[in-house]
């Protein structure tokens, strides 16, 4: 068995204990797949109508009908089966397995004798397939079908859906290629690249990472394909009406990454979550052939996003128009898009870089986009979510300014264009996967949730379990069970907010060397081994960086991994009137009603109160205001807007 295959099957035996985390496990198995399937089905009053079934069901020929929805529409239904997969490897549930059975059935009736599995074109319009890869999404849904199919085929050992997958891929690799007769495109919104390594490694088939290779390699090459595929259908588009401010993804070849190759771009383009999801491909790409020059272009990308064109909450994609990066230091908060499936895809690309440099660097990026962005799309009810997530929010201009026009002052039950939804549950059920990182040197313990867990080393079983209130408490302990002693390294991420952390094996201070942020702790494991860390969650002012004009003058906090937020319903409306002095010390809370177990912060502040309206609108030289002291309360900024509307701000005024 290959390497890569061990290590998906360890991270399947990695079961979540954390008290904070575990909630959201439990919210998701209990209350957001239920829920989701209800959206599928079209049973959620007052929610956007979905219809993913629906087109599954007149695809198999079961049903009359026309298709609804959008073009990837059939991916909601394979987001949802992964996020099934994840969860029944946390909880086995023989209603829930069955339930997908069917699922998976039904997509086998839906399958086409070639191969071809695509409910819009099978649908809506037989006889167009790949006809236009630039905008509609073939070679995306079928990135999540093997996503799920792989992680069904883990979860469960069934081979239903990895075979359905196996045969798409199949076809897909006779249509596109080098050779004679082929199509030499390349999807317009990356996704098949990062499944099909997947796929391969699952399958240990080479013609599926020699295609995800392919894909990337052909990117940005000219003449542009895109341009080749919309002259063979006579110029039509499949987004239209979207205005003239965006010339749309054909002619924008920066939108998905494509306006060359990739091995001459230097820079974050485009948008967001095709970016990212391009990015995690060539990362596994790059790591499994060990080709430097794809390497290279990682992590020239990763930089400039990161240090560049990244808000304080791990949310990328500064834009509305486009969903996309724009340029350096243009982070503006109360127009933030931020989509949450663009930090997710943050994260996944975050783990593939981690897992080919073994550098903290990329977990803590990882970490701060998973406990602020990812947490903050879904309701702590698991039944509202956020698509689009602003760093201030001021409701009143909202429904009367279109630059606000993506921005929801509340979670919302569910959207035309769900892709979210879906995505936060997968990326929560699989948590595991970035919480630890097996490689052959080391076992990478990347943050630090309560889990138990077993990784294969050389033919014997390493076991442990973390333990703790992360990231609500400093101190974690991590046991060791396995009967038999294994020799391995187990490196500890020393995160980046921690100024001070503090290691013990065996109640002895840890003797170990620090590289690129990680403790190396090498020795033979036993059971009842222990390893202490205490890592002060200090409450630590952030500023940025001066060529953020957004944030100029004004500071944010944070505390451990979580970055906070003012908001009305602690501090009274008109936000912008506080200030944190300096010299105000912040301490620390325990929240009440839907806030309760979080850890929320107070200090004493100042708040220029609100001129009376029949003042002027400007004045010479007098100022109008006065100012008064108002204890600021805090709250961590993933669970804002549970509280009923109102306005938000992380960066606040420093006085």
């Amino acid at each position: 068995m290959m390497q890569s295959a061990v290590i998906e099957a360890d991270l399947n035996r990695i079961t979540i204990t954390d008290p904070f985390l575990g909630e959201y496990q439990r919210l998701i198995r209990d209350v957001v797949i239920p829920y989701q399937w209800e959206a599928l089905n079209d049973t959620i009053p007052e929610a956007e109508p979905s219809h993913a079934l629906a087109n599954y069901r007149i695809a198999a020929g079961l049903e009359h009908g026309e298709f609804y929805g959008m073009v990837f529409q059939d991916s909601d239904v394979t987001k949802w089966l992964e996020a099934v997969a994840w969860s029944l490897c946390q909880k086995p549930d023989a209603m829930l397995e069955k339930t997908a059975d069917e699922v998976i059935e039904l997509l086998a009736q839906a399958q086409c004798d070639d191969g071809y599995l695509n409910t819009w074109y099978t649908v809506k319009e037989p006889g167009l397939r790949w006809t236009n890869v630039a905008e509609c999404h073939e070679l995306y849904c079928a990135g999540h079908l093997f996503e799920a199919a792989v992680a069904f085929f883990n979860a469960t050992g069934k081979r239903r859906l990895l075979n359905i997958a196996c045969r798409f891929a199949d076809h897909i690799d006779t249509v596109f290629g080098p050779k004679e007769g082929q199509l030499r495109g390349y999807p317009g919104h990356p996704e098949i690249e990062l499944a099909l390594m997947r796929l391969y490694e699952a399958t240990q088939e080479p013609r599926y990472q020699a295609l995800a290779c392919y894909f990337v390699e052909e990117r940005g090459k000219q003449p542009y394909y895109y341009d080749i595929e919309f002259e063979k259908r006579g110029g039509t588009r499949h987004w239209v009406g979207w205005g003239d401010a965006w010339p749309g993804m054909i002619k924008d070849k920066t939108y998905t990454h494509a306006h060359k190759p990739l091995a001459e771009q230097h820079e974050a383009v485009g948008h967001a979550v095709r970016s990212v999801y391009l990015m995690t491909g060539l990362a596994h790409i790059a790591r499994i052939t060990q080709d430097e020059e794809k390497r290279q272009t990682c992590l020239r990308i990763w930089n400039n996003m990161v240090q560049r064109r990244m808000y304080i909450t791990g949310g990328i994609g500064s834009q509305g128009i486009g969903e996309a990066f724009t340029s350096d230091y243009d982070l503006p908060n109360d127009t933030a898009y931020g989509e949450s499936c663009a930090s997710i895809g943050l994260m996944m690309f975050a783990r593939r870089m981690l897992e080919m440099e073994g550098d903290a660097h990329y977990a803590d990026v990882m970490e701060r986009a998973f406990y602020n962005t990812v947490l903050g799309g879904m309701a702590l009810d698991g039944k509202h979510f956020f698509y689009v997530n602003p760093l201030e929010t001021y409701p009143k201009s909202i429904p009367h300014n279109h630059i606000y026009d993506h921005i929801k002052p509340v979670r919302q039950r569910w959207f035309g264009c769900a892709c979210c939804p879906p995505n936060i549950a997968r990326t929560l059920v699989a948590i595991g996967h970035y919480i630890f990182t097996p490689r052959p040197d080391a076992l990478f313990i990347n943050f630090y949730a309560g889990s138990e867990a077993q990784f294969s080393v050389k033919d014997q079983t390493l076991a442990l379990n973390i333990s703790g209130n992360y990231p609500w408490d400093e101190r974690v302990t991590i046991h060791f069970s396995q009967p038999k002693t294994v020799e391995h390294t187990v490196a500890l991420r020393l995160p980046a907010w921690c100024e001070t952390p503090h290691v013990q094996v065996n109640g002895e201070t840890a003797q170990g060397r620090v590289i690129k942020g990680y403790l190396h702790l090498r020795r033979q494991w036993q059971q009842g081994d222990i390893i202490t860390l205490n890592l002060p969650m200090t409450v630590r002012r952030v500023y940025a960086n001066p060529l953020v004009r957004h944030a100029a003058g004004k500071v944010a906090i944070q505390r451990g991994p979580l970055v906070y937020c003012l908001e009305q319903a602690d501090n009274g409306a008109e936000l912008h009137n506080l200030s944190l002095p300096k010299a105000s010390e912040l301490r620390e809370i325990q929240g009440v009603g839907v806030l309760k177990g979080k850890v929320l912060l107070q200090a004493e502040g100042l708040r220029v109160l609100t001129a009376e309206s029949d003042k002027p609108l400007y004045s010479f030289d007098t100022r109008q205001t006065t100012v008064e002291k108002q204890t600021l309360t805090f709250i961590p900024w993933f669970s804002w807007a549970n509280r009923g509307e109102g306005e938000m701000r992380i960066w606040v005024d420093e006085a």
